[in-house]
């Protein structure tokens, strides 16, 4: 692939040229040198911003992208192992949390179904 604008290295990684910009500003994408005038960037960098959007997709926070960019450099796979495990972690807390949110709203509902009369057991139930 030839190198490309700041624009085309958007399109390839799915965001928009205000995300590559901020991205650089974070220093999770580098800025590169624009000695003719216009920066170009190469497939390093597409596979980077992808790299980005994927871990985001995971769930992984911009800081923790950070991480884990900088071990990808190192080869450091047991910090990149802990960082997963702690994400899995996370994810598994949040899991239970939408959980018992789901479980308290189909519980609402029936409740809801079952009053012919009255308030509305759900709108009760938001009111505190």
């Amino acid at each position: 692939m030839t190198e490309t604008t700041i624009a085309g290295l958007a399109r390839a990684g799915g965001v928009g040229v205000e995300t590559v910009r901020y991205y650089q500003r974070r220093g999770l994408m580098p800025k590169p040198d624009g000695a003719r005038g216009v920066r170009r960037y190469g497939p390093a960098e597409i596979r980077r911003l992808r790299f980005i959007r994927a871990a985001q997709g995971a769930g992984f926070t911009l800081e923790q992208i950070g991480e884990l960019l900088a071990l990808d450099a190192s080869h450091d796979h047991a910090q990149a192992r802990a960082l997963a495990q702690a994400r899995i972690t996370d994810l598994d807390r949040r899991i239970a949390e939408l959980q018992a949110a789901r479980d308290a709203l189909t519980a609402l509902a029936a409740r809801c179904a079952d009053a012919a009369n009255g308030p509305c057991p759900i709108l009760t139930a938001f009111e505190g």
